[in-house]
């Protein structure tokens, strides 16, 4: 597997533990946004590589939301 395809692998399987985890409602919220923020750094990185800049920008939004939303949780 070349690097590009686990950058973009990777990030689709923590987003969607990140939505499980949230939607679930079982006490891993913190662990859910700390995913959130991994995966849109790795597809960020993914999208950046490729060219890809509509889901490179779409990643730094969720990157944020990521943060905001540990920042709620821990605060």
């Amino acid at each position: 597997m070349n690097f590009n395809k686990l950058l973009e692998w990777v990030g689709v399987i923590t987003a969607i533990l990140y939505s499980f985890f949230v939607a679930f409602n079982v006490g891993l919220e913190i662990l859910g946004f700390s995913l959130l923020f991994l995966s849109a750094i790795l597809i960020g990185i993914w999208a950046f590589r490729l060219k890809h800049n509509g889901i490179l920008f779409l990643q730094i939004f969720y990157a944020l939301a990521g943060l905001i939303g540990m920042y709620r949780w821990f605060g």
